[in-house]
């Protein structure tokens, strides 16, 4: 019979999310600059002398531990509270250091993807994925354009500020363009904040529309009610860092009574930058639509940008780098 997984949160994430392979990167890189043809030949050659060494955590692995911990919750084996399948368009004979270092640190993941150079984008719903987490621009994009599952294009790991705590998994999300769609957030950047205001607290019973990651935070909710605690107390906890402000917050409590999900904590910050707020959560990884506020927050916290829909009136490319390594070997 086919193991049931619809209860399961999965995760999806690529190598470079996982693992930090910025110095394997830049030997690609250089040896593209040198010789394109023989670079990924030379690049394989890399990888397989050095298959036994081990790789710096990247920034997806403190949420990744924290999530695959709470599997010792999981009243059945047959039934995880989470999965975690590691998807990379590294070839299976390159991606030996990567299972090699999965191992080293003990880590029960047992799905794997291994593209040979092409995409993982369309072997997502084959794994029944929630959230993608990777390094690539391109895939990222294709995922929030055809509203596959929530994802993310993964911050530089941050080298600062403390770790977050082991016994519990704390995740940070952006509202609008994030959780919420974007129309509240294109009436604030075309018509003004006192327009925004005005809007809001007249909408403030009107639920607004799903964004890319509403349907993760039901299952995030449902992954609370299915472990034995309740939700106030329970190991894991969502925040909601917004810069919103009254009269603008009420919609957005509204909106979550709507969607009957509970959060732990909500911040409506009215200009205070959210890298504090941020900071002082702890949170496993943060998630927003925006440059300016992520930068500050990822030198001390796992953080992801989450794309605007390339129809989106707010759609600006993120800065893609060049089809080398992150774009070319692995997703």
């Amino acid at each position: 019979m086919a193991l049931d997984l619809s209860d399961t949160l999965i995760v999806g994430i690529s190598a470079t999310a996982l693992f930090d392979l910025a110095e394997a990167d830049a030997v690609y890189k250089a040896k593209y600059v040198k010789n394109p043809q023989n670079a990924l030949e030379e690049y394989r050659a890399y990888m397989l002398e050095r298959e036994s060494e081990p790789l710096r955590d990247g920034t997806g692995m403190a949420l990744v531990r924290a999530l695959l911990g709470l599997n010792r919750y999981a009243q059945s084996d047959s039934k995880p509270l989470v999965e975690v399948v590691v998807m990379s368009r590294n070839s299976p004979e390159t991606g030996v250091r990567v299972f090699n270092n999965i191992r080293s640190r003990g880590l029960p993941i047992s799905r794997h993807a291994f593209t040979g150079g092409e995409s993982v984008v369309d072997y997502l719903d084959a794994f029944a994925v929630d959230l993608f987490l990777t390094t690539n621009v391109d895939d990222a994009q294709r995922i929030i354009d055809a509203k596959a599952c929530a994802a993310a294009v993964l911050k530089a790991p941050p080298h600062e500020g403390a770790a977050p705590p082991e016994d519990q998994v704390r995740i940070a999300f952006d509202g609008d363009a994030v959780l919420f769609d974007d129309s509240s957030e294109l009436v604030y950047k075309t018509e003004g904040l006192d327009r925004f205001h005005s809007v809001e607290d007249e909408r403030q019973n009107e639920p607004m529309l799903d964004g890319p990651y509403a349907i993760l935070l039901r299952k995030l909710a449902r992954l609370q009610e299915r472990l034995p605690f309740g939700a106030d107390v329970s190991p894991v906890r969502i925040a909601i860092v917004t810069a919103r402000s009254a009269p603008a917050e009420m919609r957005v409590i509204n909106t979550l009574r709507h969607w009957g999900v509970y959060v732990n904590e909500i911040f409506f910050l009215g200009g205070v930058p959210k890298s504090k707020i941020v900071r002082a959560f702890r949170a496993h990884i943060f998630f927003d639509d925006q440059d300016l506020h992520l930068d500050p927050v990822a030198r001390h916290v796992p953080s992801g940008r989450v794309p605007y829909r390339s129809d989106s009136p707010l759609y600006m490319p993120l800065g893609a780098e060049p089809p080398l390594l992150v774009e070319k070997l692995d997703a």
